[in-house]
């Protein structure tokens, strides 16, 4: 398809020039799409748009970003999450079921936003207890978790049961086109039709876990070693960002926290029109997903591959910053007041201040506060080295 696309362009690229430019285009087609699709959520969520844009904005310098445009998953499983999370925010459950689904299909961290659905189910389930017989509400409940389990599930389960049928049953394995065969010669992997690997005689047999476990050394606690403190300082900064923001959100909400989202107050007003931003209540159950995934990853995985990551699934990463960036930069908290003359008096002379929040910072670097200064460092810094690194062939998130 890639070559197609490309076909005027075949003169002068070779097909695997091609395949590589095509993959690259499609890849940032879903990366604008994710930033339209996470504007939209934090509409929906913050009740800011000024915060949503600038959001939106930060995720187009995400320090994954190159993860967003080479030939990862991570594009498509932004677009497919967000846009999962907004549909859910709109109460369309099903539409909402079935992106999360695909999205778990797209990546296997994607069955943790299971989550949000039974989240949403729960909390509807415990404001209707007033005007609902507690035994049907209970029943109805229990059957919606249950489908919003396999549902977004299923695309894994497929998965693994494709895998087992190719290694585990004889006779059903295709034939492998002959570069895989030297690339898995190369690299010490087995072959479908060659013994029985163990994992096949397990409960359940999974070949997910099994790849993780023998060809990645993945497992808890096992990447805790000297020799990888490099890999953890660069996945500080993200750990950092999630950290801060759990605790900003947790010392403002306490109670909120405790009853996990689903209190019920004398001040009812008071959750009925939210304090608009970072701090609203509806941030809770995406703050608890970002924190899980933080969790997870550093516990259990490579601990560098936690900024592309979260930065692929969670928009507490984008969230945060920008309410820091509202909040504690005094060029961005008077844009209510009379902005554009004072960041016009700051600009450099002749040219007029850009009404990109983030341009405007940059155009008035030296006024800005350390925290937007850390924030814009941290930003472009990783976003410039990635593409560096990575484009190299060195290790890099």
């Amino acid at each position: 398809m890639g070559t197609e696309l490309l076909r005027p362009l075949q003169g002068l690229l070779s097909e695997r020039s091609c395949l590589l430019v095509s993959v690259a285009l499609v890849n940032s087609l879903f990366s604008v799409l994710a930033a339209v699709a996470l504007h939209d959520l934090g509409c929906l969520v913050l009740q800011c748009p000024r915060q949503a844009f600038c959001a939106a904005l930060l995720f187009c310098l995400s320090p994954a970003s190159v993860f967003l445009a080479a030939g990862y998953s991570e594009a498509l499983f932004a677009f497919l999450t967000f846009s999962a999370m907004g549909q859910l925010e709109r109460g369309r459950g099903w539409a909402s079921g079935l992106l999360f689904a695909l999205a778990a299909g797209v990546r296997s961290n994607g069955l943790v936003s299971v989550g949000f659905l039974l989240h949403s189910q729960c909390r509807g389930f415990y404001s209707s207890l007033v005007v609902l017989n507690p035994l049907k509400g209970l029943v109805k409940l229990m059957a919606s978790l249950c489908l919003s389990v396999l549902t977004v599930s299923l695309p894994f389960a497929l998965f693994q049961y494709y895998a087992y049928t190719q290694f585990c049953l004889p006779g059903s394995a295709h034939a492998i086109p002959e570069p895989l065969l030297r690339l898995a010669s190369d690299r010490g992997y087995r072959l479908a039709g060659d013994s029985e690997p163990p994992w096949c005689s397990r409960a359940p047999p999974l070949i997910y876990s099994y790849i993780q476990d023998v060809y990645w050394n993945v497992g808890l606690l096992r990447y805790y070693e000297l020799r990888q403190v490099p890999n953890f300082l660069l996945a500080t900064p993200v750990t950092v960002l999630v950290v801060w923001a759990t605790w900003t959100y947790v010392t403002a909400h306490p109670w909120l926290c405790l009853t996990l989202g689903l209190q019920r107050t004398k001040d009812r007003e008071s959750l009925e029109k939210p304090h608009p931003g970072f701090l609203s209540p509806k941030v809770f159950v995406y703050l608890v997903h970002a924190a899980a995934l933080l969790a997870f990853g550093g516990l259990c995985m490579h601990v560098q591959v936690l900024t592309r990551l979260l930065g692929s699934s969670t928009p507490i990463m984008y969230w945060f910053p920008a309410y820091l960036l509202q909040d504690r930069e005094p060029l961005l908290r008077c844009v209510d007041t009379a902005p554009q003359k004072l960041l016009e008096e700051n600009s450099p002379p002749g040219q007029k201040a850009p009404r990109n929040c983030v341009m405007k910072l940059l155009y008035n670097w030296k006024t800005c506060s350390p925290v937007t200064k850390c924030i814009l460092v941290y930003f472009l810094t990783y976003w410039l080295l990635g593409l560096i690194l990575h484009c190299n062939f060195l290790p890099w998130t």
